[in-house]
């Protein structure tokens, strides 16, 4: 059973207690939280989040460092994220790899073969045959990989989603707020153009599930980042995140994440 907790609810999952929160004004900030394990993939391996900023933070961050085992270089960002500062009124929620799986055998499918970037329920349909390179499963959201992320996103509603994938070397326009998606690509130096829409695309479910919230891909280039490189990315998701729109910073400041989500 799937356990998602945030702060002092972090020890019923099993993980270890969040450190001394440091004061910001009359706010107590997290810097860094225990690991959060979100899910389990088909062969067991556990699916995991870093969470850093604010116990009750108003606004939440989501940024996927690898959804294609064979695309593994977001998890640089991802890991450099860590390091914070926490932004106050938001909680960066870091998953290095949604595909454990895929990203131990350097394979872009599960260990079922499933792209899970296809298998999300937005327009689902099937695509290759099993085998082929973007099978897309039996059915929308059949991979435990893709319910376990589907769950998070809908527990969240994050303002801003970031997912990164490989070798394109672009950053896509992808259905969200294009303003947002653009200032990302010039900060980073990449060119901001549309790459495609696919049936089962996780971000494209996202910013049509969940309208006046921005979810989009970063296509990196092939190979390892440079430091630089991911010195760059890691300033882009900072700036992002400060410039976030004032009502996602109020929206749902009493609510949190204090209950479990379970894999009914």
């Amino acid at each position: 059973m799937a356990c998602l907790l945030v702060a002092t609810f972090l020890a019923g999952c099993g993980t270890s207690a969040p450190p001394a929160s440091p004061r910001v004004g009359n706010a107590r900030v997290t810097l860094r939280l225990a690991a959060v394990e979100i899910g389990r993939s088909v062969r067991g391996r556990p699916i995991r989040a870093r969470v850093i900023g604010e116990r009750t933070a108003a606004a939440k961050v989501l940024v996927v460092g690898c959804v294609h085992g064979n695309e593994r270089a977001g998890k640089a960002i991802t890991r450099a994220l860590r390091a914070g500062p926490a932004s106050r009124g938001v909680a960066l929620w870091l998953v290095d790899e949604f595909n454990p799986d895929g990203c131990a055998a350097g394979t872009r499918q599960n260990a079922r073969g499933v792209d899970l970037n296809r298998n999300s329920p937005w327009h689902w349909r099937p695509l290759d045959p099993p085998g082929g390179l973007h099978y897309a499963g039996p059915r929308a959201l059949s991979e435990p990989e893709s319910r376990a992320v589907n769950r998070l996103v809908r527990r969240l509603r994050p303002a801003l989603t970031i997912w990164y994938h490989q070798h394109a070397a672009l950053v896509d326009a992808s259905g969200g707020e294009p303003a947002i998606e653009r200032r990302y690509a010039r900060l980073v130096g990449l060119p901001f153009k549309a790459f495609g829409t696919f049936p089962g695309s996780i971000t494209s479910w996202q910013n049509a599930t969940f309208p006046g919230t921005t979810a989009f891909v970063v296509e990196l280039p092939a190979g390892r980042l440079r430091r630089s490189a991911v010195a760059r990315h890691v300033a882009a998701v900072r700036t992002l995140i400060r410039e976030l729109p004032v009502p996602h910073r109020r929206a749902r400041a009493r609510r949190g994440l204090h209950e479990p989500v379970t894999d009914g």
